[in-house]
């Protein structure tokens, strides 16, 4: 339960924080450069013109056509005008739940270990589909701009790091991974521990608190929530390098476009700041046309 708690957090979470770009990205796909008229949309989108969207009677966002096909699968298919993907991606989908139903139901009367692999093999098949029609989605939109941070953005969540490459950051891709396996490392080591101090109290308890490996009842208490507390800390790390770099892809895609030629620039100097008009100046020290006062003045050249 604790396990299931953290995915769903994570998932919560990842899809929270892309929402904050999906609703930058109002334009829809399919549209040439010169033909920006038909692709603008207004400012709100609803599931009506969704569907209107799906017959292409109107356009959509990315993370409209990507929020579909995690609701409905093969939505953003239909979308893409990629018809010939929906008989696999439905066989797949159907063959690996059905096989998964199957193969749990021989498990249950049976308790035969390989009809559980067959099983979570049937599960990972089926995650695997799911998975893999929401990457074809985002991969296949077309769209008139070159650069989409909400492609940026699903690529980060669906896959750590391919926001990054989306980008052309390659140089970030060490600091990720890297923090990524240094934290899974921690949370499958501690994970373990912590399973291997509580089945030896549990034990200890359930035999009236007889010492173990030279270990106390206490002693055993104490390590097991010990490797549980490092655990969770384990946990919340990887999940925030996981977020961290879904944000990156966001914000750098965003100012993919923005231009750092060398003409822009900004000085910030001392200067004599003198009067506009000397009528209206009540100060005695510039009654003069010569005074002036001190001060800092910015230049910005554009």
């Amino acid at each position: 339960m604790r396990k299931l708690l953290y995915i769903t957090l994570l998932l919560l979470c990842s899809f929270f924080t892309a929402s904050a770009q999906f609703g930058q990205d109002r334009t829809g796909g399919g549209a040439s450069v010169n033909d920006t008229s038909s692709v603008k949309q207004e400012e709100t989108y609803s599931v009506k013109r969704y569907f209107n969207s799906l017959a292409h009677r109107d356009t959509m966002s990315i993370s409209w056509a990507f929020g579909g096909s995690m609701i409905l699968p093969g939505t953003g298919q239909i979308y893409n005008k990629d018809y010939w993907k929906l008989p696999i991606l439905y066989a797949g989908l159907g063959g690996c739940i059905g096989g998964g139903i199957y193969f749990n139901q021989r498990y249950q009367s049976s308790g035969n270990p390989n009809d559980k692999l067959y099983r979570n093999l049937c599960i990972a098949g089926a995650a695997l589909f799911y998975w893999g029609q929401l990457m074809d989605v985002t991969v296949c939109y077309r769209n008139y701009k070159d650069h989409l941070p909400g492609r940026a953005t699903i690529y980060s969540m669906l896959f750590p790091g391919l926001g990054q490459i989306y980008n052309k950051e390659y140089w970030k891709l060490p600091i990720y991974y890297g923090g990524l396996a240094a934290s899974g490392y921690f949370w499958y080591y501690n994970n373990l521990q912590y399973t291997r101090f509580r089945a030896q109290y549990n034990k200890s308890v359930e035999e009236g608190g007889i010492a173990i490996n030279g270990m106390s009842s206490e002693n055993l208490k104490y390590y097991r929530d010990y490797y549980r507390r490092f655990r969770d800390y384990a946990v919340v790390i990887t999940v925030a390098v996981y977020i961290l770099q879904i944000i990156d892809a966001d914000v750098f895609a965003t100012m993919h476009n923005f231009d750092l030629n060398n003409k822009l620039s900004m000085e910030i100097e001392p200067a004599v700041i003198n009067p506009i008009n000397y009528e209206f100046n009540t100060s005695l020290a510039s009654t003069s046309p010569l005074s002036g006062s001190f001060g800092m003045q910015l230049k910005l050249t554009f």
